[in-house]
């Protein structure tokens, strides 16, 4: 495959995924929702967080000179981001947004339960909204990246990922984030 080739579906692949995510906000969501779905969310923060983990020791095993145990290491990190992927899309097909602060999960957030989160809301939704922006931003940098490193380019492969790397720990460790934030929230 042509790296020529091979940038095209990056960007065919990117675009795919960004107008899946957003066509499900548009969706309405189907009357019937599955009986496991309410455990995704769950499974979703601990791969967020089995990748944080996967991307340090990734940074470790090349700090160490240890090229085939970061390979391994990036192609289990990249194979647990397409679940997670998967995954996400799944439940957000089924269930929409969970409101930050909406403790009576009634899918309202009153005056009465704003109070009680006060301006921890504000924190909550700056880390989502960078983390939202840069998982999109950083998608096509990850399979570039993953692709020019599994090709043995590797002068291209550091040079994209002195980039890719800090944004995609970044949104994984926000992901842990914003799901033990956002968790209690669960009308489920």
């Amino acid at each position: 495959m042509s790296d020529k080739f091979f940038k095209r579906l990056v960007w065919i692949v990117t675009a795919v995924v960004l107008l899946v995510v957003v066509g499900l906000k548009l969706l309405p969501p189907p009357a019937e929702t599955p009986s496991f779905l309410f455990v995704l969310p769950h499974i979703i923060g601990g791969i967020n967080a089995a990748c944080s983990i996967l991307l340090v020791v990734s940074l470790i095993f090349i700090k160490q000179k240890k090229i085939q145990a970061h390979k391994i290491t990036n192609v289990i990190t990249f194979m647990l981001s397409a679940v997670f992927l998967i995954f996400y899309i799944l439940f957000h097909f089924y269930h929409k947004d969970t409101i930050f602060g909406d403790a009576d999960h009634d899918g309202l957030l009153s005056p009465a339960e704003k109070g009680l989160v006060g301006n921890v809301r504000y924190v909550y939704y700056f880390i989502l909204a960078t983390h939202i922006v840069l998982a999109a931003g950083v998608l096509p940098l990850i399979l570039i990246s993953f692709y020019r490193g599994l090709n043995m380019q590797v002068a291209k492969h550091k040079k994209i990922v002195r980039w890719a790397y800090p944004i995609w720990l970044y949104v994984a460790v926000t992901g842990v984030v914003v799901y033990l934030m956002i968790s209690p929230y669960y009308n489920f």
